[in-house]
């Protein structure tokens, strides 16, 4: 189990408060995967990072996703309560089914995480509930299924599930996240809170940088992440910065794909494959990194490049939702509107020392605001307004 820094006194009692002022002692999450999955995201560490803050301060969370390869169905991680059970696609009628029925225990306030399929909590949930959607995922359904099944996808996500939230408390990552939800999926402004994700304190500054150029990419290997796309890119840069490396790390089903093209472009030599790394090895990637690096097409944030940013690494990114809160242009990186944009980006600040450093020490200031603990006490304070909303009507 990994270490966690314990939750401060000060951000514990406000928790507990807020929790016991607004009747939420117990309350339960659903999610689609669990933090333990081979396939777990960035969406995983911010659902277990706040439910770990929150059992910390004496709330009874309850975790209910699907089936992690490995582990048992039921387990306790960080002072909360996790249910493992049924696989990709039943986990969501068989979730809300035992919620619905108080199989899980009873609860306080829900929380369900909708990460492209929604549990359909309006239909079944009547006390105090939220949402968290990180992003909308749109034209991302057709990269990750096939095509009729992509079809479902869309059709719930953008036609059917809309109407059903219109009066759901919503919690997203970022202003331009919400700002797609309110344009795309017609919710209602002021329904919609926004709360930026936090960093774990692990990440900072230290240790040197690689001797030669080195970007690195952390993610799964999806089609969402157009690792292809940085590759070739890369391939760009290398031909103004000749020494330039990169190094990708994550797992994912895209691996072969990739593979083959670092063949078609003989690029063995200077791309690294690191595979799924542990923390540690981690945080001495982006401090070796002069620059990281993501050419994704759909984000609710880009956690990578706040956790790169808090370790002094600036970032080169797409210019898409979620990257543009997460990274501000220019300050603590650049974005870059296409292919073309993100190779000259690469170059100029591998190229610049001075660039680079003054990008860095902006990412690293801009970071130092995000905490968990600040994530943690926004998303209880969503979910105990409702709560108190809820008492008020009854």
């Amino acid at each position: 189990m990994l270490w966690r820094p314990p939750i401060d006194t000060d951000s514990r009692a406000k928790l507990g408060d807020l929790a016991a002022s607004s009747g939420l002692r117990r309350i339960h999450l659903l999610a689609w995967r669990d933090l333990s999955d081979v396939e777990a995201g960035g969406s995983e560490v911010h659902a277990a990072e706040i439910a770990r803050l929150w059992a910390e301060a004496g709330i009874e969370v309850t975790m209910r996703t699907s089936y992690a390869q490995g582990h048992p169905p039921d387990g306790v991680r960080d002072g909360y309560r996790v249910i493992r059970r049924a696989g990709r696609y039943l986990v969501f009628p068989r979730a809300a089914v035992a919620e619905a029925t108080g199989r899980h225990g009873p609860r306080d306030g829900l929380v369900e995480i909708w990460n492209g399929m929604p549990f359909l909590s309006p239909l079944w949930c009547r006390g105090p509930r939220v949402a968290w959607l990180h992003h909308v995922h749109g034209a991302m359904w057709k990269m990750v299924l096939p095509p009729n099944l992509a079809g479902v996808g869309e059709m719930i996500e953008s036609r059917l599930a809309p109407p059903l939230y219109r009066r759901t408390r919503v919690i997203t990552l970022s202003q331009s996240s919400k700002q797609e939800m309110v344009e795309k999926l017609g919710f209602r402004p002021q329904r919609v809170d926004v709360v930026a994700p936090g960093i774990d304190p692990r990440f900072q500054p230290g240790g040197e940088r690689a001797p030669e150029p080195m970007v690195v990419a952390v993610g799964r290997l999806v089609p969402v992440k157009h690792f292809d796309t940085l590759i070739r890119t890369m391939q760009r840069v290398r031909e103004q910065v000749p020494g330039a490396r990169l190094t990708i790390v994550g797992e994912g089903f895209e691996r072969p794909h990739l593979d083959e093209l670092v063949r078609e472009l003989d690029a063995e030599s200077w791309v690294d494959f690191a595979g799924r790394v542990d923390d540690d090895g981690l945080v001495e990637l982006y401090r070796r990194a002069w620059v990281v690096a993501s050419a994704s097409s759909h984000e609710g944030w880009g956690m990578t490049l706040t956790e790169a940013a808090a370790c002094g690494t600036p970032a080169v990114a797409t210019r898409i939702s979620g990257h543009v809160d997460a990274v501000e242009d220019g300050l603590g990186g650049l974005l870059a509107d296409d292919e073309r944009e993100l190779a000259l980006h690469l170059g100029a600040v591998l190229g610049d020392d001075s660039l680079r450093a003054r990008l860095g020490e902006g990412a690293r200031s801009r970071a130092a605001t995000l905490t968990w603990e600040a994530t943690a006490l926004e998303t209880l304070r969503a979910l105990a307004d409702e709560a108190l909303r809820h008492r008020a009507r009854a």
